[in-house]
């Protein structure tokens, strides 16, 4: 059960691969409202309703601002995207050529500057952060923190980068740099998963493996919220920011962070040694960081909307269903019936499955 998850984790939602973790445009779903859609009359207008709760229903809300915008009623109150469309009518097959080429590229360089001992710098990066000390625990957490420092940083100053180098640009830089790192950290994982010292031993405790299968397949559909714009990550559209508020985000806002945590617990209760632990804690961290960077750049990109999205979500799943602040709508369960959330679950069966792959690949490095 090694560190699966942050294969596609960091491919997929480094956005090339929480928090958060945040434009191509096609046509609004009906029940949504992008602030970025409304005009300046149409956010006054929703101030001034905001102001006279006792004499206007949100729906009356976001029916003046509909017809502010001259289009159909829409009877809904959502400010934030309906997250996991997709529309086969909107799609165009050049952009999925285009995509599958910048793969090709992408891995393709990727072997040629890191991984390849010929040509590429990996080795010598794990050689000398393994040169800081013999624990193999110590160099599993700085590999984590280089990789969660170089991560959050980039996406940190998203907004000023892309203002510099554009949206694509940016996104081709925060890429580059995240995915090597990944990757190293990931193999080093796999390679010395069981070079700690052993804490406790329940692989052959009846049902564990059931759990933390669970558990981990469970985790796959919260940690990839990128999926749903499979075309942004790979910067064939152009990189959004987006603020969901349908699907998984109904059930908690930081999903990413959810689903890192779910991983993470899975299988330490599964290796159950130091480290482990030491992945884990570090990896936690690094996404709980991710919970208060993702809504403070939404928060910057979005602010009033935001806001009321932040308000009948919840960074606990099911909180905000619990304690009424997020009404699910009768059809809720149609908001996962959808092709990215089918997709995710046909990588995790592959994934699982590609395990001895993994590892086998992992070890030929020799990280």
């Amino acid at each position: 059960m090694a560190s699966t998850p942050l294969v596609f984790s960091t491919f997929l939602s480094s956005k090339l691969f929480q928090t958060s973790h945040n434009h191509h445009h096609h046509p609004p779903p009906l029940n949504s409202f992008p602030s970025s859609s409304l005009s300046y009359k149409s956010k006054q207008s929703l101030h001034y309703f905001h102001s006279k709760p006792l004499l206007f229903s949100p729906k009356l809300i976001t029916r003046a601002a509909s017809e502010e915008r001259a289009s159909e009623v829409i009877d809904s109150d959502l400010v934030g995207e309906d997250s996991a469309t997709f529309d086969l009518k909107n799609q165009k097959l050049s952009s999925w050529f285009y995509f599958t080429a910048i793969l090709g590229v992408v891995l393709f360089v990727l072997n040629v500057i890191w991984i390849d001992d010929s040509t590429g710098f990996g080795t010598a990066f794990v050689d000398s952060i393994s040169g800081i000390s013999d624990s193999h625990e110590v160099v599993m957490l700085v590999l984590v923190l280089i990789f969660a420092g170089v991560h959050s940083g980039l996406a940190s100053f998203r907004d000023t980068g892309e203002k510099l180098i554009g949206e694509r640009g940016y996104r081709v830089l925060f890429a580059g740099t995240s995915l090597p790192l990944a990757l190293t950290m990931i193999v080093y994982f796999i390679n010395h998963r069981y070079d700690g010292v052993q804490l406790w031993q329940l692989q052959d405790v009846p049902g564990v493996h059931q759990l933390v299968w669970l558990s981990n397949f469970i985790s796959f559909l919260f940690l990839y919220p990128s999926t749903f714009n499979l075309l942004e990550v790979a910067a064939v559209d152009k990189p959004k920011l987006h603020l969901y508020e349908t699907g998984i985000m109904r059930i908690t806002r930081h999903p990413q962070m959810v689903g890192q945590v779910m991983w993470c617990l899975a299988h330490t209760v599964w290796i159950g040694n130091s480290v482990a632990v030491a992945a884990s804690f570090a990896l936690i961290a690094h996404h709980l960081f991710g919970v208060w960077n993702g809504d403070r750049k939404l928060s910057e990109r979005y602010g009033e909307d935001f806001e009321i999205v932040k308000g009948r979500t919840s960074v606990v799943p099911f909180a905000a269903i619990l304690d009424g602040r997020q009404k699910l709508p009768k059809d809720f369960y149609k908001e996962f019936i959808r092709l990215p959330y089918f997709t995710i679950t046909a990588l995790t069966l592959g994934a699982y499955f590609a395990h001895p792959l993994m590892r086998a690949a992992s070890f030929n490095l020799h990280w």
